[in-house]
């Protein structure tokens, strides 16, 4: 194993500290700010490994966490990528709202996790713990396949940050390949340490990409009456947020819409593609996250999904 560290042009002292502390470390420094999924693009190409493990700097680890998920790869070719389990920093009984157990995706492009539905986070009490398929894993802490990250194209860098590991394991999966999560690995992560909870750059990003990711994936015949029934879906949230006094969301939304267009009629060329679209991927739920968690009252994993499936 080799200890990297990709620096996406900090402005303190963090390089400085970690070359006199850690001289051991291989430091990878960019000239800018690429974003999360530039980021990481432009630091591993200099880097030739059979995996990857990407690991947010907000994340400690537990002994031998590793192990587990390098020996999953390394008995089943035909799996792409897998995440660890994922607590909560601050409260190590409750799994972490970005990865959990791993995440799904439902008919309308909401991602959600086995212990986590929307900002509600479940107390982990090992009802999630075997090793199953799942939609996509965490790029907080990703293990995934060297060859098949650049052979793919790597993160979409249109993306800058937030649900480019969404996109990238649904790209991997329509190449014919799985996405596991592994919960004998734990790990625990902090999160929105980059963009906290509600910063306006963080909302637009997740709706304009979740619209990005759609239409590059979705099928013609779904896309074409999906994404307009996400944007109606968006629309209500916006005006919620609006008149409960929150404009920022409000205008977040708005921008996030225009930048969907933006994206679809002049810079598509500027996103990654599945390069063939014959998997059949899995961990998909085939209903409404929103229905079941806001109108139906539904908060964990097991009651909307089923079980463990």
């Amino acid at each position: 194993m080799e200890l990297i560290v990709a620096d996406n042009a900090s402005t303190d002292d963090s390089v400085a500290w970690l070359k006199a502390t850690w001289p051991s470390v291989r430091v990878v420094q960019l000239p800018v700010n690429y974003g999360f999924a530039k980021g990481y693009n432009e630091a591993l190409k200099q880097v030739a490994a059979d995996y990857y493990f990407l690991l947010n700097s907000d994340v400690e680890v537990t002994p031998h966490f590793l192990e587990p998920m390098v020996a999953l790869l390394d008995n089943d070719p035909t799996i792409g990528a897998c995440q660890p389990k994922i607590r909560m920093y601050d409260d190590k009984s409750r799994f972490e709202y970005a990865g959990a157990a791993g995440g799904w995706l439902d008919a309308l492009g909401y991602p959600f996790a086995r212990g986590r539905i929307f900002d509600f986070c479940e107390t982990d009490h090992g009802q999630y713990d075997d090793i199953q398929p799942v939609f996509w894993a965490s790029g907080a802490a990703l293990l995934v396949r060297g060859r098949l990250y650049h052979e793919l194209g790597g993160l979409d860098e249109f993306f800058f940050a937030h649900q480019e590991e969404i996109d990238f394991c649904w790209r991997l999966q329509l190449a014919g390949y799985t996405v596991m999560v592994c919960p004998p690995a734990v790990v625990y992560h902090v999160g929105g340490g980059t963009l906290p909870k509600g910063n306006e750059l963080k909302v637009f990003l997740n709706f304009r990409n979740n619209l990005v990711m759609l239409a590059k994936n979705l099928p013609l015949h779904q896309s074409v009456w999906k994404i307009p029934l996400r944007f109606f879906l968006d629309s209500i949230s916006a005006w919620k947020s609006l008149f409960d006094g929150q404009r920022t969301y409000f205008k977040a939304i708005l921008e996030a819409h225009i930048g969907f267009m933006g994206w679809l009629l002049i810079r598509r060329h500027k996103s990654v593609f599945p390069k063939i679209k014959t998997g059949k991927p899995k961990g998909w739920y085939p209903g409404s996250v929103v229905w079941q968690h806001f109108v139906k009252g539904k908060k964990h994993f097991s009651e909307i999904v089923g079980g463990n499936k």
